[in-house]
């Protein structure tokens, strides 16, 4: 079992406020966080959805190079991005999708069977299914 752990500090109301973002590890230490960020333009700061994002870009392109080996192809690169969208639904602010675009390099693969094991990963990533049944998903696979 892994745990890992981040910590937020927030000072102000929710309009004016800002705060700043921690990893334990210490590889990102006060990123800037507003609400502003998150609704309108980044003005250089970061949100928790930009996060989530690359939490999930992340998670998605390891679990893509297991699913492939496991299917008998060898990546020699994987890129991923994740679009995470914040919108309100009714009168809540929620997240509402995350949109994964990859690219990879494997050679000799198949298109439509990298395709496949694309889709399944959408499904099967940890993130993915931490999201599952709350956000929608999508991938838009390309083989280079």
């Amino acid at each position: 079992m892994a745990t890992r752990e981040a910590r937020a500090v927030w000072t102000g109301d929710l309009l004016a406020g800002s705060g700043t973002v921690s990893g334990a590890t210490g590889k990102f230490s006060d990123v800037p966080v507003s609400w502003s960020a998150r609704t309108e333009a980044p003005g250089g700061k970061s949100s928790p959805e930009e996060l989530l994002a690359a939490a999930h870009a992340a998670c998605y392109a390891m679990a893509l190079s297991a699913d492939l080996g496991r299917a008998g192809m060898k990546p020699s690169r994987i890129e991923a991005s994740a679009r995470v969208t914040f919108d309100k639904v009714g009168d809540k602010w929620t997240v509402v999708s995350s949109d994964i675009a990859v690219s990879a390099q494997v050679p000799g693969a198949d298109a439509k069977k990298f395709a496949e094991v694309a889709e399944g990963t959408k499904e099967n990533c940890p993130i993915s299914r931490a999201l599952k049944g709350n956000v929608k998903l999508s991938v838009r696979p390309t083989l280079l």
